[in-house]
């Protein structure tokens, strides 16, 4: 006897469903300080709790929140789990702000602005950003490259990101 695949507790098309919020989940999570892999972990994890229960689509913006909610809450439980101390009050706050910065267009907007304010930095500080953010380097390891002591290290990359803070806020306003 054949039977017919299920079809998703929620009634939505699956396919669409992540399609359309897949990126600013996973952003989202980046955001709240997960690393990649753990990042794309709770946003497939995301995807399977919202569709194996009953779900009504919305509009992009409640389902984007719920979506976001739903993924906050695996993500604060897999911190508990794991016994991680998670600076609740940091995380609420992003989640509180996140609507605001990622917009609409699930942030893409934002790294537009990113990009550009990148290239109104001088060369060191954005090789330090790059070597902390990207490669995960210590602060010693970008004072060596840099050839400046590690306190040197701490004070250009604080004045690179307090650059791109006031160019980004400029450019959204």
């Amino acid at each position: 006897m054949r039977t017919e695949p299920s079809q998703p507790a929620s009634g939505v098309d699956p396919a669409t469903l992540i399609q359309t919020y897949q990126v600013g989940i996973w952003r989202y999570l980046r955001a709240l300080g997960c690393d990649a892999a753990q990042a794309e972990d709770l946003t497939q994890e995301t995807f399977l709790s919202v569709l194996q229960k009953p779900f009504q689509d919305m509009g992009p913006l409640a389902t984007s929140a719920y979506l976001r909610k739903v993924s906050y809450n695996l993500f604060i439980s897999q911190q508990r789990r794991a016994g991680k101390v998670t600076a609740v009050e940091r995380v609420e706050e992003l989640d509180r702000n996140w609507a605001n910065w990622a917009g609409n267009d699930d942030g893409e907007m934002l790294l537009d602005a990113l990009r550009e304010c990148l290239k109104g930095i001088s060369e060191r500080a954005r090789l330090a950003l790059e070597m902390r953010f990207r490669e995960d380097s210590s602060r010693e390891a970008i004072a060596a490259a840099l050839e400046i002591t590690e306190h040197g290290a701490k004070n250009l990359m604080q004045r690179a990101k307090q650059q791109l803070r006031t160019c980004i806020e400029s450019k959204l306003k």
